[in-house]
């Protein structure tokens, strides 16, 4: 009788494994998964909106060196009479250099017109040039602002990259939480079957007189205790899936649901993952440009733009201007033409003794050196999060392939005390004990597995890689 309790329950572990791996299921791998994240997911789509958002500042600051045309008119009637009539129109070519070019065209008469005012009935054509000598020859408020936006550009690009890196890092560990409830309700699925048989073939015993009837309430207890763990199992496993589908969408709008058939690929698929050699010679470079200090750096460029610019300002201003005169005359507007024809300008100013402009560049200065010790700070915080995370990366793979062999000693006692219970040399509450080991080295297991899963995520999280597009 014994004998065929032990092979009822080598029937029950066979059919509680197949129960436990169904053949309509649909599989959702890793890889499958995370590409649906960064092509559909809300933030993956906002982090390319912050590039085009780089890209329309550069168009913005682009345009203070478009050509401006103008009209200005200026006219006055009174009692019947025109005193005045000023007509002015021309196009102004602002340049990268701080030199304006502009051209143009007047046209004034009048009653009471003044007389400096005055042109002929053709009017007068003119060209010049407005050139800044003292500030604003090496750099001015236009071009630091282009300067600007530019560097800006650059760092939208950066914030994209931290942006899906951190999406990608969140997303990729509910993918491996959602991995692991499920083998553990797969490991309790299975325990719960063999539990059931168990019981069944005991109370059997019991009926027929071959067991005492406390066996049964040992069994009936030990399959209450399964079936609460599968209940808490199968919560944990809801709550993963959960957590993980808030990562799936439809073209950024539409949420996307899991359908219960959906299952994470099996823990035999999934294989350690180790350090890379070759990865572990690049990590001076890839702390070197790691995003966020690319950031501080970008910070730290314009900041120096600002103390070029508080730097200039301590120059005087002393602009020149010149204009070259011809009055239209017929159908040719050349034909009077001269080089003595012209009229021009300075202007100068200079504040004195400059303690604003003294000021302020000495708070520029001060914000760059305080840039820059944050980015030494920041490096080395970057730097000790790299290797505590190579440091886990490690040594869940270690304890992973350890209890990778643990898990099969258990199994090997198991075995052994079934062994020995269908030769009578054991009872049926070493069994249970031998298989609440065996069942509670699984768990481990997949604890382990999954730790080193996500310890070489948060790896490749602290380089700053999980995204490089």
């Amino acid at each position: 009788m014994k004998r065929l309790i032990f092979t009822c329950l080598i029937l029950a572990w066979s059919s509680a494994l197949s129960v436990a791996q169904p053949t309509d299921s649909q599989i959702l791998n890793y890889e499958d998964y995370m590409a649906i994240v960064r092509q559909h997911h809300p933030m993956a789509i906002q982090s390319k909106l912050i590039k085009q958002k780089g890209d329309a500042t550069v168009q913005m600051a682009r345009g203070g060196f478009d050509p401006k045309i103008g009209t200005d008119i200026a006219q006055k009637y009174f009692k019947g009479d025109q005193y005045y009539s000023l007509i002015d129109a021309g196009l102004k070519v602002p340049t990268w250099f701080g030199i304006e070019a502009y051209a143009g065209y007047e046209q004034n008469g009048g009653t009471f017109l003044n007389p400096e005012n005055s042109t002929s009935g053709g009017g007068l054509a003119y060209a010049g040039i407005s050139l800044p000598v003292g500030r604003g020859l090496f750099i001015d408020e236009r071009r630091a602002e282009l300067r600007r936006a530019q560097i800006y550009q650059k760092s939208t690009q950066v914030e994209q990259r931290l942006m899906m890196n951190e999406l990608l890092y969140e997303a990729g560990k509910a993918y491996w939480k959602w991995f692991e409830k499920y083998q553990v309700l797969q490991v309790y699925r299975e325990a719960l079957g063999l539990a059931e048989f168990r019981f069944n073939a005991v109370k059997q015993q019991a009926d027929l007189g071959d067991k005492p009837s406390i066996d049964t309430l040992e069994a009936g207890i030990q399959l209450q205790n399964r079936q609460l763990a599968l209940q808490e199992a199968q919560l944990e496993f809801k709550n993963a899936t959960a957590m993980l589908s808030i990562f799936l969408w439809q073209n950024g709008q539409i949420p996307m649901e899991l359908e219960e058939s959906t299952v994470p690929v099996n823990k035999e698929v999934v294989q350690l993952r180790t350090t890379d050699g070759i990865m572990l010679d690049r990590i001076d470079s890839l702390v070197a440009y790691h995003p966020y200090l690319q950031q501080y750096r970008f910070k730290i460029d314009q900041l120096k733009i600002d103390r070029r610019m508080k730097l200039e300002n301590l120059k005087p201003q002393l602009d020149l201007k010149y204009n070259a005169l011809n009055q239209v005359v017929g159908n040719n507007p050349f034909a009077d033409m001269s080089i003595n024809n012209f009229d021009w300008g300075l202007n100068f100013s200079m504040p004195i003794p400059l303690r604003k402009e003294r000021g302020a560049l000495k708070l520029a200065k001060l914000k760059i050196q305080n840039a820059e010790l944050d980015v030494v700070d920041t490096k080395a915080q970057i730097g000790y999060k790299i290797t505590a995370a190579l440091n886990e990366w490690n040594t869940t793979r270690e304890q992973t392939a350890l209890y990778q062999r643990t898990v099969r000693d258990y199994l090997g006692l198991l075995e052994g005390e079934r062994n020995k219970f269908d030769a009578g040399e054991s009872s049926l509450f070493m069994v249970n004990s031998r298989e609440l080991g065996y069942i509670n080295a699984q768990i481990k297991f997949l604890e382990l597995l999954t730790k080193n899963r996500k310890a070489a995520l948060g790896t490749e999280f602290e380089l700053g890689i999980l995204y490089n597009e």
